[in-house]
């Protein structure tokens, strides 16, 4: 049974650590193996001041494009 208390009326529930799991996403350990990934090469371009383009030639992949208005 998953722990729940109110907060100013809404009952809360505790989740697992895994809002993936949560949710009921069947393949949910990927996901947040994933999620964890991306948020840290997202850190590591903060920490450097990386912009796109120099994101994606120092990791050898393209730079997203703008699709025509």
């Amino acid at each position: 049974m998953k722990k729940q208390r109110v907060v100013r009326g809404i009952p809360v529930e505790q989740g697992s650590g895994n809002v993936y799991a949560d949710l009921g996403y069947a393949d949910s350990e990927g996901m947040l193996v994933k999620a964890q990934l991306v948020a840290k090469i997202a850190e590591i371009v903060y920490r450097r001041a990386l912009t796109q383009t120099r994101t994606a030639r120092s990791w050898g992949l393209t730079q997203p494009r703008s699709l025509p208005s």
